[in-house]
């Protein structure tokens, strides 16, 4: 039997997406955001949502871009620094050590320490309670070089990317490989 806990923001797994976007100022910042994942195949398209009093919400309708940095779980403190401390009071790759970059794709930063990165133009926006919905088309990927598997796509393992349980508030690292997806189904 199963047992109503009510209408909560629980699914599983949840991302952690660090958002980076360019200040006003021309200042990079980055921010956590758990409330994300892709949205679209065609033309391929990743959703994160903000709350409007985040600096990276004015940034990103100013800019009309983002990035999603994927931090592997080496950098498990400064992601999390991310979601504590707002860019409009501190400059979080100052205080964190961590190299920003200008994206060669959108106008908006990347983390150069993180292996995964989604560049990315606003092409939509939704208001939905409290957060807005920013949809992204993806107009390029990067992955450091050592975390390309044989097929010359970035390899989940080496990766290592971390997993946000919402209702915990609690990071996790992923697991083992059970099968393969489209086939490990067939015959049922």
């Amino acid at each position: 039997m199963k047992k109503s806990i009510g209408a909560k923001t629980i699914v599983f797994p949840t991302p952690v997406f660090i958002v980076g976007s360019y200040c006003e100022d021309g200042k990079a910042n980055a921010m956590n955001a758990a409330w994300g994942g892709i949205c679209s195949s065609e033309p391929p398209c990743v959703a994160v949502s903000v709350r409007k009093q985040r600096c990276t919400y004015d940034n990103i309708l100013k800019t009309k871009a983002f990035t999603v940095n994927i931090p592997s779980v080496e950098h498990i403190k400064e992601a999390d620094y991310f979601g504590i401390a707002s860019g409009k009071n501190v400059d979080k790759f100052q205080a964190t050590g961590l190299t920003p970059v200008k994206s060669e794709q959108v106008n908006a930063p990347y983390i150069k320490e993180f292996p995964l990165v989604l560049e990315c133009k606003l092409i939509d926006v939704h208001q939905i309670g409290v957060h807005t919905q920013f949809i992204g088309e993806i107009v390029d990927v990067k992955v450091d070089e050592d975390c390309v598997n044989e097929n010359g796509m970035p390899d989940i393992t080496k990766v290592n990317p971390m997993l946000f349980d919402p209702s915990a508030s609690t990071y996790h690292a992923i697991g083992d490989m059970l099968g393969k997806a489209f086939s490990i189904g067939k015959g049922q």
